[in-house]
């Protein structure tokens, strides 16, 4: 499988699932919520967005971990010599890991993600949990701290002139999840729609 087509194995979840949580996803989701009654409501509409988004977020970020590992190894994935190369990137061992603790950036945004799940599972199961507001506060604060990480990423691209298209994928689900979890935090304020 080409490395473009499987970043569309990962994006294309991603932005179905930043229609689904968009103002415009009672429109997007009405041909199917018949067939998945959770979709009929806001915070199930919400909910299901989040987990889709979530769930491709980890995957790519699980594939650029498994890519930087390879090319550690002396492996190459999608190396090029034109501006989309993903091997340049996160095979550059000083850029690859964060500032701070020296953590792979794919094992980051695995946890995060992860954490993103948890919190997306927990408000399906039980959504007037004691916790469930927190849990909301959580997945903001998570994903707002992500843009500024991908700031510092972007930067880095822009420093080697290259584009990471998994890099930017996980970003996009990052975006996509913020958008989501601030919707979920508005609709969360209003009791009568959130018992809905």
């Amino acid at each position: 499988m080409s490395s473009n087509l499987l970043v569309a194995v990962y994006l294309i979840p991603t932005l179905i699932g930043f229609l689904i949580v968009s103002p415009w996803g009672n429109s997007f989701t009405s041909s199917v919520a018949d067939r998945f009654p959770s979709l009929k409501t806001a915070r199930g509409r919400l909910l299901s967005g989040l987990q889709l988004i979530s769930l491709a977020g980890f995957a790519v970020s699980t594939q650029t971990l498994w890519i930087s590992s390879k090319i550690s190894e002396g492996g190459n994935f999608c190396s090029s010599t034109s501006t989309f190369s993903c091997d340049d990137l996160l095979g550059n061992s000083k850029l690859n890991v964060d500032p701070v603790f020296g953590l792979s950036w794919g094992l980051i945004g695995m946890a995060v993600f992860a954490l993103l799940l948890f919190i997306v599972f927990v408000l399906k199961q039980e959504p007037n949990h004691p916790m469930s507001e927190r849990l909301v506060n959580m997945g903001v604060l998570s994903t707002g701290i992500g843009m500024l990480v991908i700031g510092l990423l972007i930067s880095y691209e822009f420093q080697e002139e290259k584009i990471c298209l998994y890099c930017t994928t996980a970003h996009i689900a990052n975006l996509a999840a913020l958008v989501g979890f601030f919707r979920l935090k508005k609709l969360q304020e209003d009791k009568l729609e959130w018992n809905k």
